[in-house]
C-alpha cells in the first residue's frame, strides 16, 4: 500500500517503518530459520523472490505493512521519542526486530451470498527468540491498529480503488453503507488473525488485547481465527495505556527507496 510510503510510527515501546528495499538482506535471513517458516507458514525465497515480495507489500492496494524496530533511544529512562530523534539508524539492521501486515479481503460468507464486508487480516512476527517476550509484539500490535482505525477512510479508499475489487462488490459495499446511514464512508467490519493451535503464545497475546475466537475447534489447517470487533478509538488507547505504550506518534519517514 502507498498510503503509509512515507510514514513512520513511534512510541516508547517500538518504532514502525514502512518495509523498504534496505530492509530485505535482515528480513531474509529471518526467513531462513525453520521455526520462523513453520510459525509464519512461509516457504523460503531467494533474495530476488524477496525483493519482489516487499514490492508487491509497498505497492498492493490491499497490502499494508511495517517493519517493526526498537524504540527509539533517548538516553534517559522515561523519555519519549519526539519527531527530531528519528535517526537513518532507527530502523538499522540491528533495531530490526520483526514485521507487521494487514491484508484486506472481501467476506460475503461461506456461500458468497451475504453482504460483503471488508475483513482486515493481521500478521505479525518477531523474529528473534532475544526479542521475544519483551513487548515488543504487543506495542506494535496497538500501535498498528490504532493506526488503521484513525486512517481506515483513506486505507479503504486505496483498497476499493486498486482495481482488484470488481466494482459490482464495491457497489454493495457503499449501498450497505448508504442503507446504515453512515456519511463517514466504507469502514472495516473486524480485525482478523489466524494462529496455529499450538501457538499458546501468540493465542494468549491476540486475546488480551480484544481478540476472540471464532470457534472452539482448529479449523483444517490447525489454526484458529479470532476476530476484534470494536474497532472504536477509545477502546485501542485505553489499551496502549494499559500496556505502558506512550507518546504514540506519527513521524514523517523522509527514506526512498
Amino acid at each position: 500500500m502507498l498510503l503509509n510510503a512515507n510514514i513512520a510510527l513511534s512510541s516508547s515501546k517500538a518504532l514502525l517503518v514502512p518495509y523498504s528495499s534496505w530492509h530485505v538482506p535482515q528480513y531474509h535471513e529471518w526467513m531462513k530459520d525453520p521455526d520462523i517458516q513453520e510459525a509464519t507458514a512461509s516457504e523460503p525465497l531467494s533474495i530476488e523472490e524477496e525483493y519482489s515480495m516487499q514490492r508487491s507489500w509497498r505497492q498492493d492496494a490491499d497490502k499494508l505493512t511495517f517493519i517493526v524496530c526498537r524504540a527509539i533511544s533517548t538516553g534517559s529512562e522515561g523519555d519519549i521519542p519526539s519527531q527530531s530523534q528519528l535517526l537513518g539508524e532507527s530502523d538499522s539492521p540491528a533495531s530490526m526486530v520483526g514485521d507487521i501486515n494487514l491484508f484486506l479481503r472481501i467476506d460475503d460468507g461461506d456461500e458468497g451470498n451475504s453482504p460483503p464486508q471488508i475483513v482486515g487480516e493481521i500478521e505479525l512476527m518477531v523474529a528473534e527468540k532475544v526479542n521475544q517476550r519483551r513487548g515488543f509484539g504487543r506495542a506494535a500490535l496497538l500501535m498498528f491498529m490504532r493506526y488503521i482505525i484513525q486512517n481506515q477512510g483513506a486505507i479503504l479508499d486505496e483498497f476499493v480503488g486498486g482495481g482488484d475489487v470488481d466494482v459490482e462488490t464495491v457497489r454493495k459495499l457503499k449501498t450497505g453503507v448508504e442503507t446504515a446511514g453512515s456519511s463517514e464512508g466504507l469502514s472495516l467490519e473486524c480485525f482478523s488473525v489466524k494462529i496455529g493451535q499450538a501457538n499458546l503464545r501468540s493465542l494468549a497475546l491476540f486475546e488480551s488485547t480484544g481478540f476472540v475466537r471464532c470457534s472452539d475447534e482448529p479449523n483444517f489447517f490447525g489454526e484458529f481465527e479470532l476476530r476484534c470487533t470494536d474497532l472504536s478509538l477509545g477502546s485501542i488507547d485505553g489499551a496502549l495505556d494499559k500496556a505502558g505504550v506512550k507518546g504514540f506518534i506519527a513521524l514523517p519517514y523522509g527514506r526512498t527507496e
